[in-house]
């Protein structure tokens, strides 16, 4: 099994930045894509950010230009830079990760951690 922990967030004004951070630990031999998701109050989940193994990253259109995915394997640790933030960035931010271990498709999910934009 994976566990993972974010830390982070808080409170920013608009325009501001925020750096997220996600620590995975357990079987962190088995992680393959790492993420960033996110979910408004009233809203589905929604994708934020991905980042393969071999540190192919994806973008959700509302964030390009202003997050960068980066990813520490040593540490197994995932970032998230949040440049620019904006009023509709508000949400909990969700940690993800997705592997394989022995032939098991192992997906895992952190607790969250809240961002709050001040206008």
């Amino acid at each position: 099994q994976v566990q993972l922990v974010e830390s982070g967030g808080g409170l920013v004004q608009a325009g501001g930045s925020l750096r997220l951070s996600c620590v995975a630990s357990g079987s962190t031999f088995s992680i393959n894509a790492m993420g960033w998701y996110r979910q408004a109050p009233g809203k589905q989940r929604e994708l934020v950010a991905t980042i393969s193994s071999g540190d192919r990253t994806n973008y959700a259109d509302s964030v390009k230009g202003r997050f960068t995915i980066s990813r520490d394997n040593a540490k197994n640790t995932v970032y998230l830079q949040m440049n620019s933030v904006k009023p509709e960035d508000k949400a909990v931010y969700y940690c993800k990760t997705d592997g394989i271990d022995m032939g098991w498709t192992i997906v895992a999910w952190g607790q969250g951690t809240k961002v709050t934009v001040s206008s």
